[in-house]
């Protein structure tokens, strides 16, 4: 079964610590069934007058001690002792074994979930994935801890007690027997309907954590559009069908813990009768009646249990299922051993296309070139392709025709962490992590002088507004940057971005959420460090583009327009047509003023 070997593979390095578990289930099994063993002993041989068929030293023991109830005392004080001790071991080995599973696991997931490729992240459910990270792992760490071991020690009392009742009486074993079968089918019957309601259970609450996830994270717009109630309207959708599938799942188990209940008490009502009158007649002694009535018990529960312990087991492999869909996602090779070339940012695309699907292109036949140090404008209305052309630049997605050559390499032989590393990205919605400021635009540079810090703030136009926060640069920014505005936090990305000093910059519309005066002092400071860095442009304001080297205009994936600003202009085409309606508006604006 692939979940089994799935789980297998999970409990590597740690296997010998659990055999050490079993092994002390086994004992602690074993020490009780000695208990009725020894309570027989001392009902028919030491208080009765019964001959004890036993080993010759224990037989002269017994006739040794005589009337002595103190020493049988003792015996079962020293098997219990024994038995807490083995106990003690279980939980003690079982608990490490399913914590440093569940350790490696978590760590093993977190570490691919960071290795996979961009694009299954764009396309992943955060939901999703964060309940697969956390309540799977936990399921398979309950599982691991507690009804594995569970199971083991229910094996192990079925294999002793069937043993001892059969030394004792075979008419009793096969009379407590009798239903143990059918309650083991039906929790086989019931392990198979269980697990596929978990597993839509839990696809359920992956659903339900996906909105939560989603609302949480997108609360300002939910508060700008006044949208509570029909977010609470779905919310409550996907809470209902979740309800819905955990009902099923209980009904599930109410018929089997009923069911289970019903067969394990007419059981023992069935040993008890037929002990009594086999005692009776005289066919079996009082002893061996206590004795088969109390292995009964031990032997009926844990069999019954073994339906909770089968649900568990479904939980655990459907979450070991999930986990492993994760883990089978193949990696980002960010070590390609390809080449490390010197990159100053000259840059060649000749006749590039990229689809995000096969068939479907966003990007056709692009060919242009940008000097190092140069500037590159991008202009496009909305789903024309600027952002899947500069996400080309740090390989992000791989072009499917065509070439990128960067001072005169081909791209896709350049290894991806070291283009990565000379190749600094700031997008239109910058994210932000819960540390301060200082942390978070030195995220990717390491340890920097605050000589050096506050001047890329300054060519980011944002030093001044930082030292106006009460803690400075150390303030705390909150989850996803939200206690700053989102010119700020487009502002602090950009410093985070110039920190690094890599040979290519790219401006993916992050520009947008700022004032026009902003704008153009942060053009202004750009264009004192342009020598240092080939930059690409990319917004939808004219102005912000105008002194560029190069200015691309796209529509549809292709180049329709390029050229400088002046050249542009003196042509009739999407970018004239757009400096002149933006600068009407804005001469509206004005007037109205």
């Amino acid at each position: 079964m692939k979940s089994i070997r799935i789980l297998w593979k999970f409990m590597a390095h740690n296997r010998l610590l659990y055999l050490g578990a079993i092994l002390s289930v086994a004992l602690a099994s074993l020490a009780r069934i000695s208990t009725p063993l020894v309570i027989r002993i001392t009902i028919d041989n030491i208080i009765g007058d019964e001959p004890l068929a036993a080993p010759l030293l224990i037989r002269n023991f017994v006739e040794n001690i005589g009337q002595a109830l103190w020493v049988p005392g003792i015996v079962l004080i020293a098997i219990t002792a024994l038995r807490g001790l083995f106990m003690f071991l279980r939980g003690r080995l079982a608990a490490q074994v399913s914590e440093n599973i569940a350790k490696n696991l978590r760590n093993r997931v977190y570490d691919h979930i960071q290795h996979l490729p961009y694009k299954y992240h764009k396309e992943a459910d955060t939901g999703d994935l964060m309940q697969r990270c956390t309540s799977d792992v936990d399921t398979i760490r309950r599982f691991l801890g507690v009804q594995l071991v569970e199971m083991g020690h229910s094996l192990f009392m079925v294999i002793f007690i069937t043993g001892v009742m059969l030394s004792a009486d075979s008419r009793m074993t096969a009379i407590s027997l009798a239903v143990l079968p059918i309650i083991f089918a039906f929790a086989v019957i019931f392990f198979i309907k269980v697990k596929k309601a978990f597993r839509e259970a839990d696809e359920a609450e992956a659903e339900l954590t996906t909105v939560l996830q989603e609302n949480l994270t997108g609360i300002r717009v939910v508060r700008a559009f006044a949208n509570q109630e029909y977010e609470i309207g779905r919310f409550d959708g996907k809470n209902m069908a979740y309800r819905d599938k955990v009902y099923h799942l209980i009904w599930l188990l109410a018929c089997y813990w009923s069911a289970s209940d019903l067969l394990a008490f007419l059981q023992i009502g069935v040993v008890l009768v037929a002990g009594a009158y086999y005692t009776a007649v005289g066919e079996i002694t009082i002893g061996t009646m206590v004795l088969f009535g109390t292995y009964i018990g031990m032997l009926v529960w844990p069999v019954r249990q073994m339906g909770r312990i089968l649900t568990d087991m479904g939980k655990a492999l459907v979450s070991a299922e999930r986990l492993q869909e994760i883990l089978d996602e193949p990696r980002e090779n960010l070590v390609e051993n390809h080449r490390q070339p010197p990159i100053t940012g000259n840059i060649v695309f000749d006749n590039v296309s990229f689809g995000y699907e096969p068939g479907q292109r966003v990007l056709e036949n692009l060919s242009f070139s940008v000097g190092a140090g140069q500037t590159v404008a991008i202009l496009g209305h909305t789903g024309s392709g600027k952002s899947s052309l500069v996400h080309l630049l740090a390989r992000l997605y791989e072009y499917d025709a065509g070439s990128i050559t960067i001072d005169g390499v081909e791209l896709n032989t350049i290894d991806k962490r070291w283009i990565r590393k000379h190749v600094a990205v700031v997008s239109q919605e910058p994210f932000l992590f819960a540390k301060t400021i200082r942390e978070n635009i030195t995220l990717a540079s390491g340890e920097v002088t605050d000589q050096e810090l506050h001047a890329v703030c300054r060519q980011a136009a944002v030093h001044d507004v930082i030292l106006s926060f009460d803690q400075g640069y150390d303030t705390l920014v909150g989850e996803r940057g939200v206690s700053v505005s989102g010119g700020q936090r487009q502002r602090i990305a950009i410093a985070r971005a110039l920190i690094t000093d890599s040979p290519i910059l790219i401006f993916d519309d992050s520009l947008s959420a700022v004032d026009t005066e902003t704008d153009l002092a942060i053009r202004n400071a750009l264009e004192k460090r342009a020598s240092r860095a080939t930059t690409f442009l990319i917004s939808h304001r004219v102005a912000s583009l105008s002194k560029a080297d190069l200015i691309l205009v796209l529509e549809d994936g292709r180049i329709v327009q390029r050229g400088t600003h002046e050249q542009l202009m003196a042509e009739a085409g999407p970018y004239a047509r757009t400096w002149e309606i933006q600068n009407t508006l804005e001469a509206e604006i004005k007037a109205a003023r």
